[in-house]
């Protein structure tokens, strides 16, 4: 027996990246008299409780405990709700979820796949009899009725159990698991930000729902070589420049009627959000299939007839942002655009925010002002490196509710602000009840503390200011250069320079086995500017043209040892990993590449698409920033480098095949390289053994591919 402590790589994964303990998933009463949120007990605990702040108190409350509405039991989830896990990259137990009526008197949410409803106020919670395996329940306004997914069906059960139907149900013409009511397709949820497919009227009579048939959608097979006695896994995935799922929506009455919705889906096949709150009609958000076009429409709930409130074009592409479009109390269309080369808060038709703030997502909308999420926009007097703050916005200005250096976000409902901070000095984040901007309340935080700090500078790289952040090991005495290791993912939506302590934990420890680390955030990534983003349209190797630049920029300034560099990322920071070793030998010295996406043909529609456009069009455009093609390494450099591959064989996202057709160009060019399977893996973290080990094999690859044992 041994008491030593585990090592960061096992705690790490063990905390599921110290998050575990962390308060999450807040709402406010409309009252502002509670605050309900999910938190698991320990550091350790992955299984979260859902929980009550009692605000006038300041006293906490357990609503619903898993462990005792299971009895102990272990959870047992359909295939259904993994895959909405892996969509979201869920990786607690417990109550991962929930929905309130619109009080926040009741919550609804699943167990092993049963649905529970919890009593906020009382405390109290309970299963309903319904069949299962139950998927995204969600209370009506009023708390009378529970609207869920069971089977590809959209049914309705009251609160107290009674009188379950179902509103809407597969066609039996239909083949079966192809079409289902009130779930959002694959492409919804991984890309567009659109996890749901059904909406409460506010008045609870009636639900507008998706319709989804992915008959056209073409099937992939995901297997675990390691169980040949296993069924593979069939996939419906819409792969670039193929067929999506058809969405159609409905609006369907408490009484059955049901009522299509209709625009021109022909033209606007993607349904990327929609809103139906009391302060006006249904809303859509619909966007063409290339991405440069998109509708705002208002839907009449009777007829199903739309009408166009708002569009937008755009010549290189049209993002999507979370909290928009939606109404504000006083029926104005709230929205964020790119407009003046600025990304903004748009108020009905008239901007409320300049090239000082970069708007990040819309938090909360009043009768008074709008709350949003904001970095520094190019004409800011300070670039705030790797800091979002949060803001109230309205026609007379604009005020920073957050103060210190750092990432911030909120929720708010009467009068009552939860603002979450993470700060460099600091780890996790701390989660403050604020009324009238002062304190009254701090919802506790059991995540473990990491055992480690990092030694972090956020500065600016190369003639382009890229946003870096540099550690150096612990114990540095800034005497000697030191090899190099970059740790970026480098690309749209997934910002590494933040300045949050967590953020860095992972880089802090490579640092801390002898190496500088270099993170950049270059162009394609969040946070800056619209042209910083759509900059890489066409051309996705820009990234690692400003990953060079980052590192010789920095290197003027920092103790890096040039000779000796090495990257490593994962998904898109894996394709960067891989491009670096084959295109910029001269550069890079050694590369590890977890889950790249080495053929771009090979991912969805919607993300490949916007940035490279459609596949048969442009086949030069996807051979440029492939790592493969049909006839083998797409434009490789003569110098081989050290290259190691790590693939989760279960990925439904990036599929194993693309590390499959990489290391076979590979041995067909006589490059040797090292890949390393990892056995009912998906492309979330595997099990901490596994994560544990992971971690040391990278360790050992790079200081063997750099000469440093």
């Amino acid at each position: 027996m041994t008491n030593e402590p585990l090592s960061f790589p096992r705690r790490y994964a063990r905390t599921q990246r110290f998050t575990s303990g962390a308060p999450r998933a807040f709402t406010v009463s409309p009252d502002g008299s509670r605050v309900v949120f999910l938190r698991s007990s320990s550091g350790t605990d992955r299984a979260n409780q859902l929980r009550v702040l009692d605000v006038p108190e300041g006293r906490e409350r357990v609503a619903a405990d898993p462990a005792a509405l299971l009895g102990g039991a272990t959870e047992h989830l359909s295939p259904q709700e993994r895959a909405r896990r892996e969509r979201s990259r869920e990786g607690g137990a417990g109550i991962v979820g929930y929905a309130t009526d619109t009080a926040a008197e009741l919550a609804s949410f699943t167990l092993s796949g049963r649905l529970f409803t919890a009593e906020l106020r009382a405390g109290t919670a309970r299963e309903l009899p319904v069949p299962g395996p139950v998927i995204d329940p969600r209370p009506s306004p009023d708390g009378t009725l529970v609207a869920y997914v069971c089977g590809g069906a959209l049914r309705v059960v009251g609160a107290e159990g009674d009188g379950d139907r179902a509103l809407a149900e597969p066609e039996p013409v239909a083949a079966p698991g192809s079409v289902s009511y009130g779930l959002a397709e694959f492409i919804a949820a991984e890309e567009m930000g659109r996890s749901r497919g059904f909406w409460w009227s506010p008045e609870g009579d009636r639900l507008l729902v998706a319709r989804v048939d992915d008959t056209p959608v073409q099937r992939w097979w995901i297997a675990d070589p390691a169980h040949p006695e296993a069924d593979p896994q069939r996939v419906a995935y819409p792969v670039a420049g193929s067929a999506n799922a058809e969405v159609r929506l409905f609006v369907f009455g408490l009484d059955g009627v049901r009522t299509e919705v209709s625009w021109d889906r022909a033209r606007y096949p993607y349904l990327a959000h929609a809103h139906w709150s009391a302060a006006g009609a249904p809303l859509l958000l619909v966007q063409a299939r290339d991405q440069r076009s998109q509708l705002f429409l208002a839907v009449d709930p009777d007829s199903g007839a739309t009408r166009m409130v708002h569009a937008d074009e755009d010549p290189t592409w049209l993002d999507l942002f979370p909290g928009v479009p939606c109404w504000s109390p006083g029926g104005q269309l709230v929205r964020i655009a790119d407009e003046g080369g600025a990304r903004v808060l748009a108020f009905g038709e008239r901007p409320l925010t300049g090239a000082q703030l970069h708007v990040r997502a819309v938090l909360d909308v009043s009768a008074d002002d709008v709350l949003i999420a904001a970095s520094a926009g190019e004409d800011a007097n300070c670039p705030e490196t790797g800091e979002v703050h949060v803001y109230r916005v309205n026609e007379l200005g604009l005020e920073r509710v957050s103060q210190e250096p750092g990432v911030h976000s909120a929720v708010r409902a009467g009068g009552v602000t939860v603002l979450v901070s993470s700060v460099l000095d600091q780890p996790g984040a701390q989660v403050l009840v604020l009324r009238e901007g002062k304190t009254i309340a701090t919802i506790t935080s059991h995540a473990e503390h990491p055992g480690l700090s990092p030694r972090v500078t956020l500065t600016q790289g190369g003639a382009q200011k890229i946003p870096c952040a540099v550690l150096m090991p612990t114990d540095y005495d800034g005497d000697n250069p030191l090899p190099v290791l970059l740790d970026p993912y480098g690309g749209p939506h997934g910002p590494r320079v933040l300045a949050a302590h967590n953020a860095h934990l992972t880089s802090q420890w490579f640092a801390d086995q002898g190496f500088a680390v270099v993170v950049a955030d270059g162009r394609g990534t969040p946070g800056r500017s619209p042209a910083w983003e759509k900059a890489i349209h066409d051309d996705l190797t820009l990234s690692l043209d400003d990953q060079v630049e980052a590192l010789h920029g920095l290197a003027e300034r920092f103790p890096l040892d040039l000779s000796r560099v090495a990257i490593r990322g994962w998904s898109y920071g894996g394709w960067l990993a891989g491009l670096a070793v084959l295109r910029r030998p001269d550069v890079f010295h050694a590369g590890i590449a977890g889950a790249p996406v080495a053929d771009w043909r090979l991912y969805d529609t919607h993300y490949t698409e916007r940035y490279l456009g459609d596949p048969a069009a442009g086949p030069a455009t996807y051979a440029k920033s492939s790592l493969v093609t049909d006839e083998g390494l797409s434009a490789p450099a003569e110098q081989h480098r050290p290259l190691m591959i790590v693939h989760g064989l279960a990925d439904d996202n990036v599929v194993v095949a693309h590390t499959l057709r990489l290391s076979s160009a590979l041995l067909a060019a006589g490059r040797p390289h090292e890949v390393l399977p990892l056995s009912g893996v998906t492309h979330m973290t595997p099990q901490e053994q596994v994560a544990e080990n992971l971690l040391l094999l990278q360790v050992d690859f790079l200081k063997r591919s750099l000469g440093m044992n």
